[in-house]
């Protein structure tokens, strides 16, 4: 029976490999690093090899201290692992942020396929995954020649741990341009660039890969037979418990270095691609709605060196002098990719209330992305923006729709690891925040929107 599972989670900014428990539904130990991105090489590149030194070090002193029944593995979206014929690297695993690959911007445009056949919009640098190997094609033409398997980034870690190469679809459909969501099959473009002979076979995330190699055990004093699952896409890990928990409709919010909203049974809409929407593959091979913006990246940009204290006084006070954030403090991407960010009404703001005002800002950014992908019934927030007051009850506020903040630290953990689990989860969840009955709050929503559209 299959009770702890290590779950190995690559999000862009943070590695983490978390125990959970699957009768608690909850994490028991947690081992987290920095994700830094090397600079040198032939492009920007992440350091895997001391991600898998992280990795093996951090099953070996979990294990250490409580038996792990299987691993099962969530990474961010947006990146792909060329391998060899010895299961190394043909080339390194490139930083979706690298804009050197906007260089081929023009000839990429020729050759992706439209966002009806997708519900991938283009994205700036290596945002879509197509462009990535589009430029790595084009760039290093030797090296690339001698790649015999194209892996999204969850599989490529289960390569290691099991010698076993697969996909999986919510990485594949995640704005890659390589997957056509509704036909549940590579895009034409996979084809046309004769890229399908090199994609690994596509596999349930739910299935087992295989137990892990005789080195790994070895190194880390696991059962040999340990079996490894096949993982998923992070924002997709932390939709899964409430696709097989809760009552359609609702809506998903997972934060992280991306804030990315997920409707599951919503309202019906037209998605604009030039706003970010798009079309996400959900565990269980269905379409979902989807809309993103970096709002943990500007978090950190914000909140840099400031204070983060704050005091019903500055909620107060922010509420009636109507001090505004304005989008965006990261360009390129959310629902208002080409606008600067702008302060009104926050002359010499003291800390706590531009503490507040940052956590409203965010909060009306994801609800304008709830907006758009016509999200519905109550919403659930998981990862670091659920321990935000503020932002809890400005988006209630601003969608006039209960939200429930997630307890645990990291939702994308605890869907990762049910891949391993019967399919029945019992989710804990704090108490549901209604939107606040004072005036103030929808004044504040109504001038934001206002201030947006003009």
């Amino acid at each position: 029976m299959i009770r702890h599972v290590a779950v190995i989670d690559i999000g862009k900014t943070n590695a983490k490999v978390a125990l959970v428990d699957l009768e608690r539904t909850a994490e028991t130990a947690l081992r987290r690093t920095a994700n830094a991105v090397i600079a040198d090489g032939p492009y920007p590149h992440h350091d895997v090899e001391r991600l898998w030194t992280f990795i093996l070090d951090s099953l070996a002193d979990i294990n250490h201290e409580q038996r792990v029944d299987a691993i099962s593995i969530t990474t961010h979206g947006a990146t792909a692992a060329l391998v060899d014929a010895q299961g190394g690297l043909a080339l390194p695993v490139i930083d979706y942020e690298f804009a050197g690959i906007d260089e081929l911007t023009q000839d990429y445009e020729t050759i992706r396929p439209l966002f009806a056949e997708t519900g991938t919009p283009r994205l700036p640098a290596g945002l879509n995954i197509g462009a990535q190997l589009f430029f790595q094609q084009k760039r290093f033409p030797a090296e690339f020649a001698k790649v015999t398997a194209i892996q999204m980034y969850p599989q490529y870690w289960a390569l290691r741990l099991t010698g076993v190469a697969a996909n999986e679809v919510t990485s594949l459909g995640c704005h890659t341009d390589l997957w056509n969501p509704w036909r549940a099959d590579y895009s034409s473009m996979v084809d046309r660039m004769d890229w399908r002979r090199l994609m690994a076979p596509v596999r349930p995330a739910k299935d087992r890969l295989g137990p892990i190699l005789p080195l790994i055990a070895q190194r880390t004093g696991l059962d040999p037979q340990t079996p490894v699952f096949c993982g998923l896409h992070d924002s997709n890990a932390s939709l899964l418990p409430h696709l097989l928990s809760d009552r359609p409709p609702f809506s998903v919010v997972s934060t992280g270095t991306w804030v990315v909203s997920m409707a599951v049974a919503g309202r019906t809409v037209e998605l604009d691609p030039a706003r970010d929407t798009l079309v996400n593959v959900n565990a269980l091979g269905d379409p979902v709605p989807s809309a993103r913006f970096m709002g943990g990246r500007e978090f950190s940009m914000l909140t840099d060196g400031q204070p983060q204290e704050w005091l019903d006084d500055d909620v107060a006070a922010v509420l009636a002098r109507k001090a505004l954030l304005l989008p965006s403090t990261q360009q390129g991407s959310g629902p208002f990719p080409h606008r600067a960010a702008q302060w009104v009404n926050a002359e010499a703001l003291p800390p706590g209330q531009r503490f507040v005002a940052i956590s409203f800002y965010l909060a009306l950014m994801t609800a304008t992305c709830l907006e758009l992908i016509g999200g519905n019934g109550p919403t659930t927030v998981e990862g670091p923006f659920a321990q935000n007051r503020l932002f809890i009850r400005m988006l209630a506020a601003a969608t006039g729709r209960p939200v429930t903040a997630s307890e645990t630290s990291t939702g994308t953990s605890i869907g990762a690891a049910l891949l391993a689990s019967d399919g029945t989860v019992g989710m804990s969840k704090e108490e549901r925040t209604e939107p606040p009955a004072e005036r103030g709050w929808e004044g504040y929503v109504r001038a934001w929107q206002q201030a947006v559209r003009t």
